[in-house]
């Protein structure tokens, strides 16, 4: 007696609940090799951000609300494995502000995919700083505005280059 192979039922959501599913392991993935690399260029805070690759698909293949799941299952993920409270916090209000002025953007122009990933990483960092400021309840914090502004347009533009690739070799 031959046995076929099984197949799932066709279903839409499927193959969407998949690539969520596939997105939020790449960006624990990729969440903990940046936990592999020291502090980057020397200022506590900063780092390129590869887990924002897989946001960034999902907020332009699909919705900001599947970004906003892939967002914070990676924050809660990574933090849980590899950080602290205070590291959930700051990814938190980050990733929220980020993700919200992508949404906008992307709403409201034809800005590039490199462009609308360093509005994201300029804004993820500006949320990180507002809530150290508010924790630590110092307004000196602010000196670190100018290296953490350029580390966003710096990987801003790197993570946007990626997506752009990563959307044309997987239409």
């Amino acid at each position: 007696m031959m046995r076929h192979p099984v197949t799932p039922p066709k279903h839409p959501g499927y193959q969407q609940t998949a690539q969520l599913g596939l997105f939020t392991a790449l960006a624990s993935i990729l969440g903990y090799i940046e936990t592999l690399f020291p502090v980057f260029a020397g200022i506590p805070g900063i780092k390129l951000g590869l887990a924002n690759l897989a946001v960034l698909f999902i907020l332009i293949r699909y919705s900001w609300q599947k970004a906003a799941l892939v967002s914070i299952a990676r924050i809660i993920i990574i933090g849980a494995m590899f950080g602290s409270m205070f590291s959930i916090l700051y990814s938190t209000a980050g990733a929220a502000l980020s993700l919200a002025a992508m949404t906008l953007v992307l709403a409201r122009t034809d800005f590039s995919i490199i462009t609308v990933s360093v509005i994201g990483g300029v804004t993820h960092n500006i949320g990180q700083l507002l809530i150290a400021m508010a924790l630590m309840e110092t307004g000196s914090l602010i000196y670190y505005a100018p290296a953490l502004l350029i580390s966003g347009v710096v990987t801003g533009i790197l993570i946007g280059a990626l997506t752009g690739e990563l959307l044309k070799r997987l239409r």
